[in-house]
């Protein structure tokens, strides 16, 4: 990977120390020692922002219905069953089956799986924390770091994050010798691409702004800084079925 994209990720990371986010109350704050996050950026975020306990834990339904209204405009029961389905695979280690810590879901091929697009596979020994070696070549093919001089050039289509999403499960499967493409892994992969999208999105563009997803992978925090507001029509569950159909629906075999 080139030397030049980690310089610039590193230059992007460290370029404030301190924000002061609005809503009041729901100012980003990095995680501290102890807390608890998740192999997902949007629920890590979320627990930056305040939106979920700071400390990743002791979540419950109710808490997450209120965070993803307040943090990305979702309609609450938009997650219902993701919840539900944690909660069914038994992840939790609270002591409460009715609760879960978010480093719960690394729990692997549960909700976990081969070919995330910022973590490294569970083969590899952690399938938990950021890894800025795996992110570097999403962003790359995202092109998240390339400014052109046109408008266009600042986002990220739907046919360029495809494709990205693809070719990173291709390179897994090259060098995971347990890569497990498992129904999980197979909707799972679009999905998450779906997920981003939809909550990144930028209706006027028809595309997600380059900035708001290195703010939201990077940092796992909201891309105010950046020109992110709440969309005033709230996002449903339809919305992000609506984007992974249009993820699936683009042709991202190996071009020779």
């Amino acid at each position: 990977m080139k030397l030049g994209l980690f310089v610039k990720i590193a230059l992007y990371s460290l370029a404030t120390t301190s924000y002061g986010w609005r809503p009041k109350g729901h100012e980003w704050h990095p995680p501290l020692p102890g807390d608890s996050r998740s192999p997902c950026p949007g629920l890590n975020v979320m627990a930056n922002h305040g939106w979920l306990p700071r400390s990743g834990k002791n979540i419950d339904l109710a808490t997450l219905r209120v965070a993803v209204t307040g943090a990305y405009n979702y309609a609450p029961t938009t997650f219902d069953k993701a919840f539900e389905q944690a909660i069914a695979f038994n992840l939790t280690t609270t002591g409460n089956s009715s609760t879960f810590n978010l480093a719960d879901l690394a729990k692997h091929d549960d909700i976990e799986f081969d070919g995330s697009l910022s973590r490294n596979d569970f083969y590899f020994g952690d399938d938990l924390h950021f890894d800025p070696v795996i992110w570097a070549t999403v962003a790359e093919k995202l092109g998240l770091y390339e400014h052109g001089d046109s408008e266009k050039d600042k986002y990220v289509t739907v046919e360029t994050a495809a494709k990205a999403r693809a070719a990173r499960v291709r390179d897994a499967m090259k060098v995971n010798p347990t890569f497990n493409a498992s129904l999980n892994e197979i909707s799972g992969s679009p999905g998450t691409t779906a997920l981003y999208l939809t909550t990144l999105w930028d209706t006027k563009a028809d595309a997600a702004p380059k900035a708001w997803i290195r703010a939201f992978f990077e940092q796992e925090r909201i891309p105010f800084l950046e020109g992110y507001e709440l969309p005033e029509k709230q996002k449903t569950g339809a919305d992000i079925n609506a984007m992974f159909a249009r993820v699936q629906s683009v042709n991202v075999s190996v071009q020779h």
